[in-house]
C-alpha cells in the first residue's frame, strides 16, 4: 500500500510541478491591445479580452513599428501594440513593444 501511495505522489508531482513552473512570475509574458492612456513611461493598455494593464517602459525597452525603431514619444492613444516583458507583482515591465503598422496613405483620385 505504501508503495502505491509513493508512486501516486510522484505521478502527481510530475504533473503539478511543470504547471507551477509555467505559472510563476518573472518570466516573459505578452500584452496585446490598444493604448488607452499614456502617463510618462506608463502606458495603459486595454487588452483584446477587455482587461486594463499598465505597461512600464524602461530605459532598455525597444519600441518598433514595422522594421523601424521608434522613440516612446511615437506612442499615441489608440495605437495597437504587442508588448513582451516580465510581470512581477501586478507590474508589467516591457522589454519590447511592437506598434501596429500605419496604414499606407490612399491615393487621391
Amino acid at each position: 500500500m505504501l508503495k502505491k501511495t509513493v508512486v501516486a505522489m510522484a505521478l502527481v508531482g510530475a504533473l503539478v510541478i511543470p504547471a507551477a513552473a509555467r505559472a510563476h512570475e518573472g518570466h516573459t509574458h505578452k500584452v496585446m491591445g490598444t493604448v488607452s492612456s499614456i502617463d510618462g513611461k506608463n502606458v495603459t493598455v486595454k487588452t483584446t479580452d477587455g482587461k486594463i494593464v499598465t505597461v512600464v517602459l524602461g530605459a532598455k525597452t525597444k519600441i518598433t513599428q514595422g522594421k523601424k525603431t521608434v522613440e516612446a514619444t511615437a506612442l499615441k492613444v489608440g495605437d495597437r501594440l504587442v508588448a513582451e516583458g516580465t510581470e512581477d507583482k501586478e507590474m508589467f515591465l516591457a522589454t519590447t513593444v511592437r506598434l501596429g503598422e500605419v496604414p499606407a496613405p490612399t491615393a487621391k483620385k
